[in-house]
């Protein structure tokens, strides 16, 4: 799940994702946006989240009330957002997810 304040910036970065993930031939990854307050219905619901860099100021306060749960935490490396690189973002969730357990 990538948040952003509206959910919307993050979308285009979402497509990118699904574009990356179908070439290399990921197809078990379900990738979305949602707003910082709609975030929290999926909490339990999703195995990574990636803040957009406009909203990193979260990245602490999330990461302390979200410990316990199993739900890897980052944020999106500002040049990466920017230039909507959805391949690296989606290597960036895979390691996430692989390092969590």
């Amino acid at each position: 799940m990538l948040v952003c304040s509206s959910g919307s910036s993050t979308s285009l970065l979402v497509k990118k994702m699904q574009e990356a993930a179908a070439k290399k031939g990921i197809d078990d990854v379900e990738i979305f946006a949602a707003s910082q307050a709609d975030a929290k219905a999926h909490y339990d619901d999703v195995d990574v989240l990636l803040l957009g860099p406009q909203v990193r100021y979260l990245y602490n306060e999330l990461k302390k009330s979200l410990e316990g749960k199993k739900l890897a935490i980052d944020v999106i490396n500002s040049r990466d957002y920017g230039m909507m690189n959805g391949e690296v973002v989606l290597d960036r969730a895979l390691k996430l997810i692989e390092g969590k357990n």
